[in-house]
């Protein structure tokens, strides 16, 4: 597919980052080339343009990048997903797993209103721990949660499978085997 591998041309892989055995897909490169940036971003609105979609929601911290510019493209509001403590207002949290253990992740009580539509966006989905967890707390509120869309995939470890299942269409723009 000539967008994905236009696409895969402007991530850096940096191995053995951060520990040995791990390939890093650094989306840096992509973010700073104005045209894959902008064709990332302008793939990833792509299937709900002319939709009516009320919010982006975006992971801390490439998903704001992300859901900053899909949001701007789509008119929709912006939600910051953030690590526990992070965020000024009350928030409601959700515990997620990481590789070893939890972690927690909170967003505003009030980002968004029940029945209002949302897209999940990040960077990568690898193992979906951090997704799953964003989808758990977004529906928690009362958001309908249409999708989640990321610019790689690693489809050997499952994470995208895990939203599926969890009735969240996934899109990604490309996947790279391995982890």
């Amino acid at each position: 597919m000539i967008l994905e591998d236009d696409l895969k041309a402007a991530i850096r892989t940096i191995p053995d980052y951060p520990k040995p055995g791990i390939l890093f897909r650094d989306i840096t490169t992509l973010l700073g080339d104005a045209r894959a940036f902008r064709r990332a971003v302008d793939e990833l609105v792509h299937p709900w343009a002319g939709n009516k979609i009320d919010k982006v929601a975006g992971i801390e911290a490439r998903g704001f990048i992300l859901g900053g510019a899909v949001a701007h493209q789509l008119s929709a509001g912006f939600v910051p997903i953030r690590k526990k403590g992070k965020l000024p207002h009350q928030t409601v949290r959700m515990a997620y797993a990481l590789e070893y253990g939890t972690d927690e992740m909170e967003m505003h009580v009030d980002a968004i209103a029940p029945g209002e539509r949302v897209i999940l966006v990040d960077d990568l989905i690898a193992t979906g721990g951090t997704a799953e967890g964003a989808v758990k707390l977004l529906r928690q509120i009362g958001a309908d949660v249409r999708a989640a869309c990321f610019i790689i995939d690693l489809p050997d470890l499952g994470g995208a499978d895990k939203l599926r299942r969890m009735d969240v269409p996934v899109r990604t723009l490309m996947a790279f085997e391995g982890h």
